[in-house]
């Protein structure tokens, strides 16, 4: 798996995977609870992760809506 994009906007997040899953890219979303977990309430970014030869694909995307990937 390669990371996709990272952020700390959970609007970010649901936009990426809906767009993402409309053109059957599954995604793995991480880091979910690790802000709950270490108290600090939203402020650690969350990952979306994809399958290997899936990452060109939702490169262009992500790109395509104007959503930085850092990459």
């Amino acid at each position: 798996m390669q990371e996709l994009l990272r952020t700390t906007d959970p609007t970010v997040i649901a936009y990426a995977q809906a767009m993402l899953a409309g053109e059957d890219i599954a995604v793995f979303d991480m880091d979910v609870h690790m802000s709950v977990f270490n108290g600090s309430l939203g402020i650690l970014p969350r990952r979306l992760m994809v399958r290997d030869e899936d990452l060109d694909a939702a490169l262009r995307i992500l790109r395509a809506l104007d959503i930085p990937t850092g990459r």
